[in-house]
């Protein structure tokens, strides 16, 4: 066994999860890459994961016990921030499985690329016959998200990433305060800080975990993973981008705003944003029954209407369908628009 300081530190929080942690530490212990640590952070266990992961460290003088109180998972999430020995942290979940080149591939990745301080990989779902259609096409999609470039065109659609997948600086998101506690998605929420940071993230194009699929699992039942959580947290991000961009020395916008999706739960979506002071001039609709319509005083014009101003407004999409984004987006281009400086799609 290496007895090598190591480079890699995996942050492995554990709640109740004696089903399935062997499964887990034994992907982590079939890695090519060995010079790591293992830092199993204990969220108040009741169910025999303390003695399995003791049990571990006897035989694995690179797996670390770290037993905690319950108090959450930002909490423990946090506490292996501040034991790592390492510059990098590459996170994991007790109910995921690591492939044996994961590690390597990513610390390669990092060692090469400087400016890049986060690194995810794409994922699998499994078990295959608990997979439901829209977490595949979320996975479909967020496995597309590979540049830092696309990452951050996308970033306010979906969370971009699997949380158990990444491997970052230490430095760089102990600098930004580690995780937050909130009423919302920890992980989404340390994305958006990073990107308004200005921190580069990537993707490798390759699948290097399978992330489990399961009713019980903590983005399911958590209130802080809720559709509202996200919407809130998106909303908030989402109007200090757009105040950076379309507002000028703290008065009005300068910039004319468009919502595009003027059907009855498409036009939902906004309301966070519009109660934050962000009025659009106008609605962008395809279908006829609704064009020449008002809604809240604003009217609902044709796409065409875009190509009639002066100066270009810029575009939140906030039409849900994966496919349909993609519509809108060719739609935008042949018009001139750019993703990111001209408009931006919102899930």
């Amino acid at each position: 066994m290496s007895m090598r300081l190591p480079q890699v530190s995996i942050v492995l929080p554990v709640r109740n999860a004696v089903s399935t942690l062997d499964e887990c530490l034994q992907s982590i212990a079939h890695q090519s890459y060995d010079n790591y640590e293992v830092l199993v952070i204990d969220d108040g266990s009741s169910d025999g994961s303390v003695e399995l992961v003791t049990r571990w460290a006897e035989s694995d003088a690179r797996i670390k016990h770290f037993k905690l109180p319950p108090l959450g998972l930002v909490t423990a999430l946090n506490r292996g921030l501040s034991e790592a020995q390492t510059s990098l942290i590459a996170r994991m979940d007790a109910d995921d499985v690591m492939y044996p080149q994961r590690l390597a591939r990513q610390f390669e990745f990092l060692m090469e690329h400087p400016d890049i301080d986060l690194v995810a990989t794409q994922v699998r779902l499994f078990p295959e016959e608990q997979v439901k259609a829209g977490y595949a096409e979320y996975v479909r999609w967020q496995n597309s998200c590979l540049s830092s470039e696309k990452i951050y065109e996308e970033i306010f659609v979906e969370s971009p990433f699997a949380h158990p997948s990444v491997m970052f600086r230490r430095e760089v998101v102990c600098t930004l305060g580690g995780y937050r506690e909130g009423h919302f998605p920890e992980d989404y929420d340390l994305w958006f800080r990073l990107m308004q940071s200005g921190i580069r993230m990537a993707k490798l194009a390759e699948v290097l975990l399978d992330w489990r699929e399961s009713e019980g699992r903590y983005s399911r039942v958590d209130p802080r993973c809720s559709r509202e959580a996200f919407d809130h947290l998106r909303a908030s991000y989402l109007a200090s981008h757009l105040r950076v961009r379309l507002i000028a020395d703290g008065k009005m916008m300068q910039r004319p705003l468009v919502y595009w999706g003027a059907g009855r739960k498409t036009r939902r979506r906004p309301n966070l944003l519009l109660k934050k002071g962000f009025l659009p001039v106008a609605w962008i609709d395809i279908d006829d029954r609704k064009i020449g319509n008002l809604l809240q005083g604003v009217p609902v014009v044709s796409p065409d209407w875009l190509s009639d101003q002066k100066e270009k407004p810029f575009v939140l999409s906030y039409v849900a369908n994966h496919g349909a984004r993609e519509d809108i987006g060719q739609c935008l281009h042949a018009m001139g628009y750019h993703r990111g400086d001209d408009y931006l799609m919102v899930g």
